[in-house]
């Protein structure tokens, strides 16, 4: 952040409580938030301004404060994110697990010093622990070791593995499909991974080879 962004942005804030007699309302203040917030960043390479710009879902669960949603709201912001999944276009769910642990250990991507078009990671073992052999992993989300084996998947091109598959694929394209506010990155939907990674990564989780699976 410049010193001149950083400025302008107290400005604001400072100009915005000067001119209130009784304290800001909550639109004031959201307001002010976001003037602070778009002087303090600056488009350079791929990065853009609009990636501070909030859809309906992710805007609902910032204005919720770490508050529960009230079920209907919930419901409807599940069901609009259901909407958004799309299925693999060749209908291939599986790929290559030694793949996928790459991009699970990768953390790079969607940065500003990152080339346009260039391939993003996961970053899955920031908030998961995924593979046995992995001892430096995050607890935000839950432990996804044996994923595929708790669950029974023995061979996931396999019927009877079709729905396990097919909500597992759903939950790495657009996470909010299943849980309103989750924190979970939509891969799929916000474009993050390519479809390819996405068959690795669920080769991953799903894969009876995968050391996922051992």
């Amino acid at each position: 952040m410049s010193k001149t962004s950083k400025h302008m942005g107290l400005t604001a804030l400072a100009v915005l409580l000067a001119g209130c007699a009784a304290a800001p309302t909550q639109q004031q203040v959201d307001e002010a938030t976001q003037r602070v917030m778009k002087s303090s960043f600056r488009e350079q390479g791929i990065a853009k301004l609009s990636w501070l710009d909030q859809d309906a879902s992710n805007k609902a669960c910032s204005e919720s404060e770490g508050k529960d949603l009230p079920a209907a709201q919930a419901k409807a912001i599940e069901a609009a994110n259901l909407k958004t999944v799309k299925m693999p276009s060749d209908g291939k769910f599986i790929g290559d697990w030694a793949e996928g642990e790459k991009i699970a250990q990768n953390g790079r991507g969607m940065t500003w010093t990152d080339a346009p078009g260039s391939a993003n990671g996961g970053s899955c073992y920031n908030c998961h622990q995924i593979g046995k052999a992995e001892l430096s992993f995050g607890s935000i989300g839950p432990s996804l070791y044996n994923y595929g084996k708790i669950r029974g998947v023995t061979d996931p091109a396999a019927a009877a593995s079709k729905p396990i598959v097919e909500y597992t694929w759903g939950k790495l394209w657009n996470a909010k499909a299943y849980n309103a506010c989750s924190g979970m990155p939509r891969f799929g939907h916000a474009g993050i991974l390519t479809e390819k990674q996405m068959r690795d990564v669920m080769a991953l989780l799903l894969d009876p080879k995968s050391p996922v699976n051992q």
